[in-house]
């Protein structure tokens, strides 16, 4: 899975996510994110594209002032975030919820490589945080 951890920036998508989004200076990097999970629909949804919308939701609550955990794996994701001054539109919020809700439904490949590790439980805990975050509750 390329993942060292159950963290929204744990693993090798998500990482390459940051580092692209490091690179502009809007959000239409964390969008397209959001827009590949949901056009899946109710086909299976690959991995990477549902690492990368967690990476993205992570964006979008770090914007609105809701920080998850902050370490190397997101050191430069969190630069990018003080530097941008961006408000994340409602639109977009609302894109991160819905992908977020439809990565943790089946068919999600993401969902079931977490089930299958022994860590799952931390990585589902996670998300659910995240999720709160989107709707503005503070990080735990």
């Amino acid at each position: 899975m390329g993942a060292w951890s159950h963290a929204s920036f744990g693993n090798d998508d998500a990482s390459d996510f940051a580092a692209e989004v490091a690179e502009t200076n809007d959000l239409s990097r964390v969008e397209s994110a959001f827009d590949a999970v949901l056009a899946a629909e109710d086909d299976d949804l690959e991995a990477p594209e549902a690492s990368q919308a967690v990476a993205a939701a992570e964006v979008v609550a770090r914007l609105q002032g809701h920080w998850g955990v902050r370490n190397a794996d997101s050191e430069s994701i969190d630069a990018w975030i003080e530097r941008a001054g961006i408000t994340p539109p409602r639109d977009i919020v609302h894109k991160a919820r819905q992908a977020l809700d439809r990565i943790v439904c089946e068919p999600s490949e993401l969902l079931e490589r977490w089930q299958e590790s022994e860590d799952g439980d931390k990585w589902r805990d996670a998300v659910r945080e995240l999720r709160a975050r989107l709707d503005g509750a503070p990080a735990r």
